[in-house]
């Protein structure tokens, strides 16, 4: 990840990544909202990180991914600790790749359900 990105602000760390699947987690605490719970956008975030990334590597070296749709349905609040997203590959072509992420609790629990699709193109 580079230094001085959202990703690195707001704490996303890396725990698995591959054309197929993509691990990574996000600290609840310095994004929420005013009430104390998980930001919404924060979810998003995440959710587009770990979709990007996979996107990416499944692209390769001499081509781009680049987010053109994502959708986010939030199911519970998270008030503490960390969160961690699951990303998917659903859809992988020559044009598109499209991701299912699933993002939970600690205990477990689902907290937001996402769905990216980003376009390949070359660099």
């Amino acid at each position: 990840m580079h230094v001085g990105t959202l990703a690195d602000r707001m704490g996303i760390e890396f725990l698995e990544a591959s054309p197929e699947r993509v691990v990574g987690r996000m600290p609840v605490e310095g994004n929420t909202q005013p009430y104390g719970l998980l930001h919404g956008g924060a979810s998003v975030v995440l959710a587009e990180t770990l979709g990007s990334v996979g996107a990416a590597i499944h692209a390769g070296r001499e081509r781009i991914a680049v987010g053109i749709e994502i959708s986010a349905s939030h199911h519970r609040p998270a008030t503490s600790g960390y969160v961690t997203g699951v990303a998917t590959r659903s859809h992988g072509g020559r044009t598109l790749a499209t991701y299912d992420i699933e993002i939970t609790d600690e205990q477990g629990r689902r907290v937001c359900t996402s769905r990216l699709t980003c376009m390949l193109r070359d660099r």
